[in-house]
C-alpha cells in the first residue's frame, strides 16, 4: 500500500484534498468514486526521485511529447455521443472517457474539462480553455448542441467530420510518400557519387590534357565544393532550408506558396479538391447545427489549409452581411471554386436545402480525392523516371565525353 496526496472534486463542484492509502492511483480513484468524489490529481508520498529531484519515465515522456492525434479526438467524440444517447449524464460520460483514454496528455485535458463541468461551467466553455486540442469549430458545434439539446447528435457529426478529415489527409500523405522517398534517395545517391566517384574520375580526366566541356566543369566544380568545403556546404544547405521554413511561416510566404501549389499540374487540382471537400462538409455541419451562415463561414475559413481558400471564404462571410448570395460571391473566384460548387450552392439557396447540397458536394469531392490519390503514383512514376534518366544521362555524358574526345584525338 502507498500513501497518496490527492485532490478531488465533489458533486457540487467544491474541491477536497487529503491523504489516502491505496495500492495504486487507479485503486484510489475507484475508492474516491464510491464516496462521490472525482479524483483530479494524486501524488505518491515517499516516491523516489531521480537526478535533481526529477523522476523521469521514458514511456511517459514519449507519451507527453507525442501530440494528441485526430483519431483520439474522433474516438472521444464518438464514444461521448454514444454514452449521452444511452442516457448517461455528461459528467459520467466524461469520467468514462478519462478511464478509456490511453494518451496521458489527452487524459489530462479531458480530466480538466470534467473538473470544470463539475464546477458548473458549460461543456463548451470548458473545451474553450484548451484551444490547441479543441478548435473553434469543435467548440462552436458543442455550444450549439448544448443550446438546442442535441449534444449527442452534434458530437456524432464532429466524429464523422474528423473521420473524413483523417481519411483525406491519410490518402494525400500516402500518395506523396512514394515521390518523397524517390527524391530523398536520389539526393543521397547523388551526394555519394559527388563525394566518392567523381573525385576518382576527375584525376583521370584532368590528366588527359584536353579542354573540358562546360557540363564536365560543372560536375567537377560541384564535387570539389562538396568534398573540400563539406562543413560550409552543409551549413549553407541548412541555412537555406531554415530560411525557406521561416518564409513559409510568414503570412506572405505562406500565401505565395499556397498560390504556387495551386498552379502545379496534378498537385494543384488535388489541393483544390481537398479544400473544397473540407469547405463543403464543414459548412454543411455548421449550418445543419443551427450556426448562423456568417459565423459558419468564419469558422469554416479557419479550418481550411490553403490561405487562398481561407481568404475567399472570409471575404464571403463579409459580403453575405451586405445582402449578397453565397453562390454569387463564390462565382467571383473561378480559379478556386469548381463551377459545380457554385451551381449546387445556388440550387441549395433557392430551395432552402443548402446543407444537403453541401454534403453531396463533400461526398463527391472526397471520392474524387480518393480516386486521384489512387492514380497519383502511376502518374508521377513516369515523370520521376524521366527526371532521374535526365540526371543520370547528364552525369554520364559529362564524365565520359572528355574520355571519348581524347581517344578520338589519338
Amino acid at each position: 500500500m502507498s500513501l497518496f496526496v490527492y485532490s478531488a472534486a465533489k458533486q457540487d463542484g467544491t474541491l477536497s484534498q487529503g491523504q489516502r492509502e491505496a495500492e495504486d492511483e487507479k485503486a484510489l480513484a475507484q475508492t474516491l468514486k464510491q464516496e462521490g468524489l472525482l479524483l483530479l490529481r494524486a501524488k505518491e508520498e515517499g516516491r523516489k526521485e531521480g537526478l535533481l529531484g526529477i523522476r523521469i519515465n521514458a514511456g511517459e515522456l514519449i507519451a507527453y511529447i507525442r501530440p494528441i492525434s485526430l483519431v483520439e479526438k474522433m474516438f472521444f467524440s464518438r464514444n461521448l455521443s454514444v454514452m449521452l444517447k444511452a442516457g448517461l449524464s455528461l459528467t459520467r460520460a466524461l469520467e468514462a472517457s478519462v478511464e478509456e483514454s490511453t494518451n496521458p496528455r489527452f487524459k489530462k485535458v479531458v480530466l480538466a474539462v470534467l473538473a470544470n463541468v463539475v464546477k458548473g461551467k458549460t461543456f463548451a466553455d470548458s473545451l474553450k480553455l484548451h484551444p490547441k486540442v479543441f478548435n473553434e469549430l469543435y467548440v462552436n458545434m458543442v455550444e450549439v448542441g448544448e443550446t438546442t439539446g442535441k449534444l449527442s447528435l452534434v458530437l456524432k457529426l464532429m466524429a464523422n467530420q474528423m473521420k473524413k478529415d483523417h481519411e483525406l489527409r491519410s490518402r494525400v500523405r500516402g500518395a506523396m510518400m512514394y515521390p518523397a522517398i524517390i527524391v530523398v534517395a536520389l539526393i543521397g545517391i547523388g551526394s555519394m557519387m559527388m563525394i566518392y566517384v567523381v573525385p576518382t574520375l576527375a584525376d583521370t580526366i584532368r590528366q588527359l590534357g584536353t579542354e573540358l566541356p562546360l557540363s564536365t566543369r560543372i560536375v567537377l566544380g560541384i564535387s570539389d565544393v562538396i568534398v573540400h568545403y563539406a562543413i560550409w556546404t552543409f551549413m549553407g544547405v541548412f541555412a537555406f532550408v531554415a530560411l525557406c521554413w521561416r518564409a513559409l511561416k510568414s503570412q506572405f510566404g505562406k500565401t505565395l506558396f499556397d498560390r504556387t501549389v495551386l498552379k502545379i499540374p496534378i498537385f494543384g487540382g488535388l489541393v483544390g479538391k481537398f479544400n473544397m471537400a473540407r469547405f463543403s462538409r464543414t459548412l454543411a455541419y455548421l449550418v445543419t447545427s443551427g450556426v448562423p451562415i456568417v459565423h459558419s463561414l468564419e469558422i469554416t475559413a479557419k479550418v481550411l489549409g490553403n490561405t487562398n481558400y481561407r481568404a475567399a471564404v472570409l471575404h464571403a462571410s463579409q459580403d453575405i452581411q451586405k445582402g449578397k448570395q453565397l453562390n454569387e460571391i463564390l462565382h467571383g473566384y473561378p480559379g478556386l471554386f469548381h463551377p459545380m460548387v457554385i451551381q449546387m450552392v445556388k440550387v441549395g439557396e433557392e430551395t432552402g436545402k443548402i446543407s444537403d447540397m453541401l454534403l453531396r458536394l463533400a461526398l463527391f469531392f472526397e471520392e474524387d480525392v480518393n480516386n486521384a490519390t489512387k492514380n497519383l503514383s502511376s502518374l508521377i512514376e513516369p515523370i520521376l523516371m524521366l527526371i532521374i534518366g535526365a540526371i543520370v544521362g547528364f552525369f554520364a555524358i559529362s564524365m565520359l565525353q572528355p574520355i571519348y574526345g581524347s581517344l578520338g584525338n589519338i
